[in-house]
């Protein structure tokens, strides 16, 4: 299944972003597989843990716009007690923006361990929207980037470059974040004008690492 997505507008802040807000220059597919997930209206994010996508785009590289926007600062703490007054927790910042995306999402659903596939499901969605259920927009990156649609691709949209896995790339993209640590797996890419086999990211299947529990430790013998 090939998929064609518009989006106006859109940004993908780095990990290491702070008050100046950069933006990763293409969609990273931790964020794809998180779309797909609401395209869907699946709330659990490890429903399809074990999907491959690759991820390509159409035409040049979208341009970096750069805003001033507000940010708010939150101090939780008894003191404040849930008041945040605009006039002290918020303050101007930047952020870069892409306008123009158009990307391109292939899928293949063959290891996964669902029952029903997520290929499956985005048929029934496209297809079908009365039989799913849903909230909220469509968005591709933050929640105010909303895609102006989606929908099988057509040739007619245009020729298309595709991320492909290369160790020694100079794209670096987050392909599963853990939101319990915030902790991110990375995987590099270049550009390839064909479609092959390295063109496929699988979104991991990782488990939490077990913390082993220390033992009490029994009191040393001592003699009198």
């Amino acid at each position: 299944m090939k998929l064609y997505l518009d989006c106006p507008c859109t940004s993908f802040p780095r990990s290491f972003a702070r008050d100046y807000k950069e933006t990763y220059r293409y969609p990273p597919p931790s964020t794809v597989y998180g779309l797909l997930l609401s395209l869907v209206g699946e709330t659990d994010m490890s429903a399809h843990l074990g999907v491959k996508l690759a991820i390509g785009i159409i035409g040049d590289d979208p341009p970096i716009s750069r805003i001033v926007r507000k940010q708010r600062h939150h101090k939780f703490s008894k003191t404040h007690m849930g008041t945040y007054p605009t006039g002290k927790f918020s303050k101007p910042n930047h952020q870069e923006l892409l306008t123009d995306l158009q990307v391109v999402v292939q899928l293949e659903s063959s290891d996964e361990t669902a029952t029903v596939k997520l290929t499956e499901r985005v048929a029934i969605a496209l297809s079908s929207p009365s039989q799913i259920t849903r909230f909220g927009g469509l968005s591709l990156g933050e929640s105010w980037a909303m895609v102006n649609g989606i929908r099988v691709y057509r040739e007619a949209d245009g020729p298309i470059r595709w991320l492909t896995k290369d160790n020694r790339g100079l794209i670096s993209l987050p392909i599963w974040i853990n939101r319990q640590t915030g902790q991110g797996t990375f995987q590099r890419f270049s550009w390839s004008n064909e479609f092959h086999e390295e063109c496929w990211v699988t979104i991991p299947n990782l488990e939490a690492p077990v913390t082993k529990s220390k033992g009490k430790r029994s009191p040393r013998n001592s003699q009198l």
